[in-house]
């Protein structure tokens, strides 16, 4: 199995993988809003984070030589979904263009960190486009 981490605390700490290539199969964990060093940003902006969560994203996708287009699911979890709603579908639209992977988003009470607004999660199948 080939692995992703960003060498961060939480990974160690909560005992995961960024993601996880099983076969044609890439399953990502929620990614959110921090820099290379682990370091969160945008704290109190949503637009920030969900950029930032899907760069992070790009990160993950690069790793494993995967494309944006090979992506067939994302799970968005976002803290004040009625706040933030049409700005995680604008991001979500541009961010795959013309391809339509599914999608649940859900409003959560919070995520891992007091400060953060949302976090992505995906599943990407390397034998697609």
């Amino acid at each position: 199995m080939n692995t992703f981490e960003y060498h961060v605390p939480w990974e160690d700490l909560y005992g995961f993988s960024q993601a996880l290539q099983v076969g044609d199969t890439i399953y990502v964990a929620g990614q959110f809003a921090h820099d290379a060093d682990g370091t969160f940003i945008g704290e109190g902006d949503f637009g920030t984070q969900i950029e930032a969560a899907l760069a992070n994203l790009d990160k993950v996708l690069a790793h494993f030589g995967a494309s944006r287009r090979q992506v067939v699911e994302t799970t968005v979890l976002v803290v004040g979904l009625r706040d933030h709603f049409d700005a995680a579908a604008a991001a979500h639209s541009r961010y795959f263009g013309t391809h339509r992977p599914t999608s649940t988003i859900s409003g959560v009470v919070a995520l891992a960190l007091p400060q953060q607004l949302v976090e992505i999660g995906a599943v990407v199948r390397t034998d697609s486009l």
